[in-house]
């Protein structure tokens, strides 16, 4: 697991889908492969998936991304998920749904099961960064459990526009 070892703090491992239907499936299923070699796994693992599941529909949704980018970061104490999109073309028409389909409900299960998410521009050029933070379960002192903390603030220097589940 990250951060078990002395100068391994954190783990990443970034993919890349294409920007159509099957592409939820397939990200799912890389997320699922990564997280195993990493350990995460039971309740953590399975928010992580239904977290990644709902960034990469929404990309695929709101946008003409052509390529939708995956970040899976690990540490001992929290898991970080981001999603690329490469924004709208200006002028482009994406299709909606009716108020009758089962959707728009993919923000309030992130916010149920993230610790944390926020958004930032994708830059240089058009596009979102979505992501997600997941408190892992860390042994404390004495053998009990305690939860992690999420930081915010700026990534990469942009700001970072946070919204913490509570």
């Amino acid at each position: 697991m990250p951060g078990d070892r002395p100068g391994t703090d954190a783990a990443r491992c970034g993919f890349e889908v294409p920007g159509r239907a099957d592409a939820v499936a397939d990200a799912r299923r890389l997320a699922r492969e990564q997280l195993d070699r990493w350990g995460v796994e039971g309740e953590v693992g399975d928010s992580a998936a239904l977290v990644l599941t709902e960034l990469v529909t929404n990309a695929l949704l709101h946008t003409g991304s052509r390529r939708i980018g995956c970040e899976l970061h690990c540490s001992a104490d929290s898991l970080r998920l981001a999603v690329t999109d490469q924004g709208a073309e200006p002028g482009s028409l994406r299709v909606q749904r009716s108020g009758a389909d089962e959707q728009g409900r993919g923000l309030l299960l992130v916010t149920a099961v993230s610790s944390s998410w926020g958004a930032y521009d994708a830059r240089p050029g058009p596009g979102l960064v979505v992501w997600a933070e997941l408190r892992r379960e860390v042994p404390a002192a004495g053998g009990a459990a305690a939860s992690g903390t999420s930081g915010a603030g700026a990534v990469g220097g942009r700001p970072v526009v946070e919204r913490a589940a509570g």
